[in-house]
């Protein structure tokens, strides 16, 4: 909730911005980005000797399987905040991203990540067949409880 509301601040001093010549940019909120910061280079040393196009086997409650977890929360806010803002402040925010290479360094996490093919094995809304369930081909219900 409170990601949605963060972008109104920066939106009254977007004013201040408009005359430089050089490319501006706008960071999101400095602790998330130190935070994002830190978690980019954990990930980068769990997955340093695993190349693009292979995957990682993450084990589920493991200390690398929290870092990972934490990482993709992280993004989640940070898209949250981009959801929020304006069409200018975007611009401004999507060009610190792009100066951070922070948006390069998530796809190529995520292509090391993303298994190559995501069996589903929980339980399905649909009648079972002889066809091979994966989460792209179910709807997945995330009930907490």
């Amino acid at each position: 909730r409170l990601m949605a509301e963060l972008p109104k601040f920066d939106d009254e001093d977007l004013k201040s911005y408009g005359d430089e010549e050089e490319e501006l940019a706008l960071s999101p909120p400095a602790a998330l980005m130190s935070i994002l910061a830190t978690q980019e280079l954990l990930l980068e040393n769990i997955l340093e000797c695993i190349p693009v196009g292979e995957f990682a086997i993450i084990q589920p409650l493991s200390d690398e399987f929290c870092l990972v977890l934490g990482y993709l929360l992280t993004w989640k806010l940070i898209l949250a905040f981009f959801k929020a803002a304006s069409s200018q402040l975007r611009v401004l925010y999507s060009q610190y991203l792009r100066r951070t290479k922070s948006l390069n360094k998530l796809l190529y996490h995520l292509f090391r990540l993303m298994p190559e093919n995501p069996l589903f094995s929980g339980p399905t809304s649909e009648v079972p067949n002889k066809d091979t369930k994966t989460f792209f081909t179910e709807e997945l219900h995330l009930d907490v409880k």
